[in-house]
């Protein structure tokens, strides 16, 4: 009798309480970057009627620990966020259907990340309210940019990077060696998953064509170089600086020259100019101290004449 009246107020409790359930089929989804992407979420709700029904989406990037919302909806009032007008498709009538899904399209690597359905049906207290999928977007690595670092000479260490600008999941590299007939070679030196190749103590027999791979789960990409004896960044750009220092030291010294010699012949006209001038007043001067000295002596020259 005490067990008996015991399940009824157990099961009278239950039946107090209103459930809601959000599920979803997948937890992880890959897609293609540039292409439509559906992300499912069903609910089941006891509550009797769904005029209350609210379901929000939110986003959390790979990148960030900021949440963002996506989709909100209340009573049948809709809300897209700004940054995904255009792009998201809202599910169609989920209060009847009890369907939340929506499908974001032209996904991007920036899309990457946590997408969080939670549904909420007053008076649903109780129950499994949210369903989490993780988005993961693939995009063939770009191609890479190959180069070259440190002398290329005998017993020197040469250096060979490769990196993707873009790519998602981030690409893998590895390097291989061609030969003439074009023949994959395995490479002597350090290699590295993020596209470093270290040759150390390099000889001429790992001189030629090397070619770099960037691949991840969506596709790969090449690019290849030319490792010679006259290819290096530090040979090249010590003769190109130094090349460079050599003009420009050139051409002070010949500006300083030009300048300086320049500035005496402008002193010495000058200096000629100014004793033509000092000559040219004296003379006059002279001349007429000649005349006054001469006029008395005439005149007297003169008057002794006549007395004669």
């Amino acid at each position: 009798m005490c067990s008996t009246m015991s399940l009824l107020v157990l099961l009278s409790i239950i039946g107090c309480v209103e459930l809601i359930t959000v599920s979803t089929p997948h937890k992880y989804v890959n897609v293609t970057r540039g292409t439509d992407v559906l992300l499912p979420c069903t609910f089941v709700t006891s509550a009797p009627d769904t005029k209350q029904l609210n379901i929000m989406w939110d986003f959390v990037a790979t990148s960030s620990v900021i949440q963002k919302q996506v989709y909100y909806y209340l009573s049948g009032t809709v809300d897209i966020a700004t940054s995904y007008e255009g792009r998201v498709q809202p599910p169609f009538s989920p209060a009847t259907t009890k369907n939340a899904s929506i499908i974001i399209r032209n996904i991007q690597p920036s899309d990457t990340g946590v997408y969080s359905c939670q549904v909420h049906n007053l008076p649903d207290f109780e129950g499994v309210s949210e369903a989490d999928i993780f988005v993961l977007v693939f995009e063939t690595p770009s191609t890479p940019y190959c180069s070259v670092h440190g002398d290329v000479e005998s017993g020197h260490l040469v250096t060979l990077t490769c990196h993707s600008e873009r790519g998602s999941p981030p690409p893998t590299y590895t390097w291989i060696r061609l030969d003439q007939a074009k023949t994959r070679r395995p490479v002597m030196g350090r290699t590295t998953d993020t596209g470093i190749l270290e040759i150390r103590n390099i000889s001429q027999f790992e001189f030629g064509e090397y070619q770099c791979n960037a691949t991840n789960g969506e596709g790969f990409s090449t690019c290849t170089l030319e490792l010679n004896h006259d290819v290096g960044d530090g040979v090249i750009a010590g003769a190109v600086i130094g090349a460079l220092l050599g003009c420009v030291l050139i051409l002070l010294v010949v500006w300083f020259i030009a300048h300086t010699l320049k500035k005496h012949k402008y002193k010495a006209i000058k200096a000629s100019e100014g004793n033509e001038m000092m000559s040219s007043t004296q003379a006059p001067e002279a001349s007429d101290s000649v005349t006054m000295a001469t006029t008395p002596s005439n005149l007297h020259a003169e008057g002794d004449g006549p007395k004669a």
